[in-house]
């Protein structure tokens, strides 16, 4: 490498503090680093979204694209999207308006899923009606792409389990979560010492059902998610009280801790979150259980590291949580067991994998 002219051109005048030459060493060293490094710079990971019908598309793409992202954003940038949709309201009624926000943000809109694969990396399931999941994760799986799954994972318990099969079939990273889990809250509520060890929770949100899917999937998933982030797997029971305005349900883990999610329909009111722990208890900050950003910054790491945040057991749990509070309400409250759901599913998950 050649060094720079203008280092050339400096007068031969020795400095008191460093001579001539050692100022031209020093400009060679610099630009030779400042090369070295953009060679050694990766190129951002093309990512494409499937299922452009959510308020989730837009947001994800303003932060990944910004071309001021932060370096825990950066390495990924959201190139191409698919629309999809399907009849659901909240899929019908968005899927344009959201298209059309994406492409004038510059995100190439393709008209299939084989063409999204040619084009990217890493894929986002975006759609918001979690019953076509599984059809939409298929070929993505099969191309072997890295792939986020948002919430919920899936339609039903067994899409979920088909979902995570196939893709431990083929060696390929997937993972699914409510933005919920990744909000600053609640990393500073489960390292809250002054808690001790933390033996419950009580969470609530608005709770809208969507017809065609389990009760909680379409929205409660966002106040059932941070009672695993904080207790982890190991629920053993569910049991849930119903009524036309609200939910309660309430999950027993196996060595006695208790969580209770409660999830509103008329009543206004954001999300909410009290911790339990041996020594005292803690309430989430008021507003602090929002945001998308914490969310993305992991779905960046994934996408770079291939590790999933949350295992696929956790998430599956979390999944049987609310298929089992259905299962409870159509028993009348009984208590029903996660194991149960889970096996039924599995059952089922058998007859919808490709051969």
């Amino acid at each position: 490498m050649t060094c720079p002219a203008s280092a050339h051109a400096q007068p031969v005048s020795a400095s008191p503090s460093r001579p001539w030459w050692g100022r031209v060493v020093v400009a060679c060293l610099a630009l030779a680093w400042g090369v070295g490094a953009a060679a050694a710079a990766p190129a951002p990971l093309r990512a494409g979204m499937i299922g452009l019908d959510t308020s989730h598309v837009p947001a994800f793409v303003k932060l990944f694209n910004d071309p001021k992202a932060p370096d825990d954003l950066a390495g990924v940038r959201i190139v191409a999207g698919y629309p999809g949709g399907t009849e659901m309201p909240a899929s019908k009624n968005r899927v344009q308006k959201f298209t059309e926000t994406v492409r004038a943000a510059g995100v190439e809109i393709v008209d299939s899923i084989p063409k999204l694969l040619e084009k990217v990396d890493v894929v986002f399931i975006e759609s918001v009606d979690g019953r076509i999941h599984l059809q939409e994760a298929i070929p993505v799986i099969l191309a072997g792409k890295p792939l986020f799954i948002d919430k919920p994972a899936a339609g039903t318990l067994a899409d979920a389990v088909a979902i995570y099969e196939l893709a431990k079939k083929h060696n390929v990273p997937c993972f699914s979560s409510s933005s919920l889990r990744f909000t600053p809250a609640i990393a500073e509520l489960s390292k809250k010492a002054e808690l001790g060890r933390i033996v419950g929770a009580m969470s609530w949100g608005p709770c809208d059902y969507e017809p065609g899917t389990p009760d909680l999937f379409f929205y409660g998933i966002h106040g059932v998610e941070p009672l695993f982030a904080l207790l982890g797997r190991g629920c053993a029971s569910v049991s849930r009280v119903h009524t036309q305005d609200a939910d309660i349900v309430t999950g027993i883990w196996q060595d006695g801790r208790v969580a209770t999610y409660r999830g509103f329909r008329k009543a206004k009111g954001g999300f909410g979150l009290v911790v339990f722990g041996t020594e005292s208890f803690a309430p989430a900050a008021p507003g602090s259980l929002g945001g998308y950003r914490g969310l993305c910054v992991e779905i960046a790491r994934f996408f770079r590291t291939r590790q999933a945040p949350v295992s696929a057991e956790e998430t599956l749990e979390v999944l049987a949580f609310m298929e089992a509070a259905d299962e409870s309400k159509r028993q009348g409250g009984k208590a029903v067991t996660i194991a149960s759901v889970l096996a039924k599913a599995r059952a089922e998950a058998a007859g919808k994998l490709p051969r």
